[in-house]
């Protein structure tokens, strides 16, 4: 006697993995509009330029408590009227905001993108930054916490591998 068992698949697979030139063509499309913590700081420490301004899109409490050397700040709010007095539309811009659970980067990357800018948003944000033990400035002055083992390179590493 043989017994025959309908399976439901699990919760992973319940909805099937797009083809491989679809899922191609998905990743893509995302490192278009994405850049992450970790290669911004690398381009930003080399000699040569790295061919994108950083952009904080957080407010001015926010930006003192601390924010990416060199970066500009531009609250999304203020982008439609202030974008084109501190950004060169030739130049791409790469947009941050708090971390991963705030989609500020995300709206000030739409406001400028709106306005005729090349935009990219950095993954991570500012949280990721100082959690990758890369300097920021403060109000105070410049600072560095040291690297979360979980979100950056080993010591000694030049990069995570990735």
């Amino acid at each position: 006697m043989t017994t025959t068992t309908t399976t439901t698949p699990n919760a992973v697979l319940r909805v099937a993995p797009a083809t491989p030139a679809e899922a191609a063509a998905h990743f893509r499309a995302s490192l278009v509009f994405h850049a992450d913590v970790s290669d911004v700081a690398a381009a930003l420490a080399a000699d040569a330029d790295p061919g994108f301004v950083v952009l904080d899109s957080r407010s001015t409490e926010s930006w003192d408590q601390g924010h990416i050397p060199g970066s500009i700040h531009l609250p999304t709010a203020l982008i439609p009227e202030q974008a084109e007095q501190l950004l060169d539309r030739s130049v791409p811009v790469v947009t941050y905001c708090w971390g991963p659970g705030c989609n500020g980067a995300t709206r000030a990357a739409l406001a400028l993108a709106e306005l005729g800018y090349q935009v990219k948003e950095m993954l991570g944000g500012f949280e990721y930054w100082a959690r990758e033990g890369f300097e920021y400035e403060t109000w105070q002055g410049r600072e560095r916490r040291e690297a979360d083992p979980l979100t950056a390179p080993r010591a000694g590493a030049d990069d995570c591998g990735c």
